[in-house]
């Protein structure tokens, strides 16, 4: 712990910069180009000292928060002149958060929801890329072993607007169920998607981007952790349009989106879905909902006929600052209406260095038809390396 407290106010006051890349190198723009600072190194690499390339990285702000970013990332990457490999990343990522019940009786927990290392790049040629992601954060349930691999692939992004990807990865089952943690807006996910999404699976996918769509659709072993070989079969999909693509963000940003997961494994399962965002300049609107007839989650397999939806609005007051509200319903049960569980979460998100490093304060009212209420504040960080 005072390891990771010193690291933190050593990141905090170390003015460094972000090359955009999202946690899995799959959701990347095909055609983004790197940043100013990683160019220099990997072609001057003789040229910069470590320092100097400290001082490039620290002249440089991140202003996106709509991708992750790495804030080592000039430093912790390799070019390789011969080989396989074109490019290395070694990373690093944690995200913790105190859990304080301020209810009568109530506790406080510290979660390490995530400690993760390992290495991401590109295969010479430039259009096929790779991933080995390591969880090192114990999972209820599940052994050290069985949790530890997470993001394993390879991907190839030869084909323009399309990427296909053969490996261990996040499923698109709902919208923000297939988003990485590093860019969900609170703490903790919606109901709906720490229930119904949020899993990896193996399998062969393929994602196409334009400007008015986006798809990701794939089938996948029906597995999650490893806990056993090919248990049954998965497809999962999602479909977006993007109405206002063409109008290079004049009036803001769409998206209205919908798909399903279906499955086996012991017990058949189907979730289906639907999403509507918008995002203009500094403000920002979301509501999902989705439909589970059976689920493979994270957290389990059910075959309960389960519901809910959340919507979310959010506000930035300046490029660093971010204000939050959402409201979020989940019936675990539908053939047991008298259980359902509301929460009512408020958030302020400080970005120092985009969502490389940020802090995060959320307050939930847990109103429960069959427990007592709770009314929990949570104190979150994130660092990404």
């Amino acid at each position: 712990m005072r390891f990771l407290l010193y690291l933190f106010s050593f990141l905090l006051f170390f003015q460094s910069s972000c090359y955009a890349i999202e946690e899995v190198l799959l959701e990347v723009d095909d055609n983004a180009t790197p940043s100013q600072n990683v160019n220099k190194v990997f072609e001057e690499d003789g040229e910069y000292t470590l320092y100097e390339r400290i001082q490039d990285i620290k002249a440089k702000e991140v202003k996106n928060t709509d991708s992750s970013a790495y804030l080592l990332d000039g430093i912790l990457t390799k070019k390789f002149e011969t080989g396989i490999f074109e490019t290395m990343h070694l990373f690093g990522y944690y995200r913790g958060a105190a859990d304080i019940d301020v209810s009568e009786g109530g506790d406080t927990l510290y979660d390490f929801s995530a400690i993760q290392a390992g290495i991401n790049g590109k295969f010479r040629g430039g259009q096929n890329f790779y991933e080995a992601r390591f969880r090192f954060d114990r999972q209820d349930g599940y052994s050290f072993m069985q949790a530890l691999p997470i993001d394993i692939y390879v991907a190839n992004a030869s084909i323009p607007h399309h990427t296909i990807i053969l490996g261990n990865t996040r499923t698109p089952t709902g919208y923000e169920g297939s988003r990485s943690d590093t860019i969900i807006p609170f703490v903790a996910r919606a109901q709906i998607s720490r229930n119904f999404g949020n899993t990896r699976k193996l399998g062969l996918r393929v994602k196409g981007n334009y400007d008015l769509i986006e798809y990701d659709i794939g089938g996948y072993s029906s597995d999650t952790y490893f806990r056993s070989f090919f248990p049954g079969t998965e497809f999962s999909g999602w479909l977006t349009l993007k109405p206002l693509g063409k109008t290079n963000g004049k009036w803001g940003k769409l998206n209205l989106g919908g798909g399903v997961t279906t499955g086996e494994n012991n017990t058949s399962y189907t979730v289906s879905g639907l999403y509507a965002g918008y995002e203009y300049k500094n403000f920002m609107a979301n509501f999902e909902y989705a439909y589970a007839d059976g689920y493979n989650g994270a957290r389990t397999i059910s075959t309960n006929k389960a519901e809910g939806f959340y919507s979310t609005v959010g506000y930035k007051i300046t490029p660093k600052l971010q204000l939050l509200a959402r409201y979020d319903q989940y019936t675990p049960d539908k053939n047991f209406q008298d259980d359902i569980r509301r929460e009512y979460s408020a958030g302020i998100n400080y970005f120092i260095k985009g969502q490389a490093l940020k802090l995060m304060l959320n307050y939930v009212f847990c109103q429960n038809d069959l427990f007592e209420d709770s009314h929990r504040i949570i104190l979150g960080t994130q660092v990404i390396l």
